[in-house]
């Protein structure tokens, strides 16, 4: 049997970037500041962009900029890395 690491697990182990990212974000919507409810873009690190439902996006890999999927509201379903 093959020993699997959290490391392997990706976001599923709970101590990576992206997961922290997750914790942060996911249900909120991006604004001026933050609450319960919103997350200031201002917080977000500075390689990240915003990609919304039926956006195209380039192919091109950068595993520090944060990925930061929305919805047709805005909200945020999905943190990528890459």
């Amino acid at each position: 049997m093959p020993l699997i690491t959290s490391n392997m697990l990706g976001a599923k182990g709970g101590d990576d970037k992206t997961s922290q990212w997750m914790n942060k974000l996911m249900g909120k919507k991006l604004g001026e500041s933050s609450n319960e409810t919103t997350f200031a873009k201002s917080e977000l690190p500075k390689e990240h962009r915003i990609v919304k439902d039926g956006d195209m996006t380039t192919m091109d890999h950068k595993p520090d900029r944060l990925n930061i999927h929305t919805g047709d509201d805005g909200t945020v379903q999905k943190i990528t890395h890459g």
